[in-house]
């Protein structure tokens, strides 16, 4: 039987933490997906893109560790996954901005592409078998991280992915302060950099030092900022590429252009976080 001190050496490599980490997010993304019908609570969703979302920001950070193409299949399958949960959220996320507008005239037909998103949702979700991709993709990491040589200290290998992560965020911030107003993809890039600083930090919060762990309540703040921004950019672009399907009467043209005006300000409440 090992020693105490040869079980603890174990436990502090970074092989050995990855499934303490995981199965959490894949037994809530599962559960979430076990439980969608057409009248999900719009919540279940968002939970389960986030789930999937930090699952695949998880594989980000063993990418040194894992063989490339499995890393980037497993990521490229848990993207599709979460886009598929987020499509409908989109459409809730455009009607209550546009509640909160005062142009709710829009929300009948909003609401009947909303449930038509959701249907598509839960039969690709379904047709997908969540639970066995996610398990299946657990026991392969965990099989590849665990029967190769290299042993990664633990706290050695959180301290240089949270680096890593954080030297992104800092170059998408700067090219975000040189872009044009215009240029919306170079302030969606500092939001996702950002969230996967946060992740990350959330991920390996015992095994950081207390700086940066400090750095969560700036991320929170940053991320706030962007995800408003992120959410009527999106709204703008979802409600414009369904216009002509929509019935007239000025309904949309009016709320393209509230839209368009919170934008601005919302991109402008961005660029000051960015200091």
């Amino acid at each position: 039987m090992p020693s105490s001190r040869a079980r603890n050496a174990t436990s502090d490599t970074a092989e050995s933490r990855f499934g303490q980490l995981a199965s959490p997010l894949i037994d809530e993304a599962t559960t979430h997906a076990a439980a969608l019908d057409e009248h999900s609570d719009p919540e279940v969703l968002h939970k389960m893109r986030v789930a999937l979302r930090r699952l695949r920001t998880l594989f980000w950070a063993y990418r040194p560790l894992l063989d490339d193409d499995f890393d980037t299949r497993q990521r490229a399958l848990f993207k599709y996954l979460a886009n598929s949960a987020g499509s409908t959220r989109d459409w809730d996320i455009l009607r209550e901005l546009l509640n909160e507008l005062d142009l709710d005239d829009l929300d009948e037909q909003l609401e009947a592409r909303r449930a038509a998103v959701l249907s598509s949702s839960i039969e690709t979700i379904s047709n997908a078998d969540v639970k066995h991709v996610l398990v299946t993709a657990l026991k392969e990491a965990n099989r590849e991280l665990n029967t190769g040589r290299r042993r990664v200290s633990m706290k050695r290998f959180a301290r240089r992915r949270v680096g890593d992560a954080q030297d992104q965020l800092k170059r998408r911030i700067k090219k975000a302060l040189r872009a044009k107003r215009s240029d919306y993809a170079a302030y969606h890039e500092v939001r996702k950099a950002g969230k996967k600083v946060r992740y990350l930090i959330e991920f390996f919060d015992a095994d950081l030092s207390s700086k940066k762990r400090g750095d969560l309540k700036a991320l929170k703040r940053l991320q706030k900022r962007f995800g408003a921004l992120n959410d009527v950019v999106a709204s703008r672009n979802l409600l414009s590429n369904c216009e002509g399907e929509l019935p007239d009467g000025g309904d949309v043209g009016r709320a393209l252009r509230a839209l368009k005006a919170e934008q601005k300000q919302r991109f402008k409440a961005a660029r000051k976080a960015l200091g």
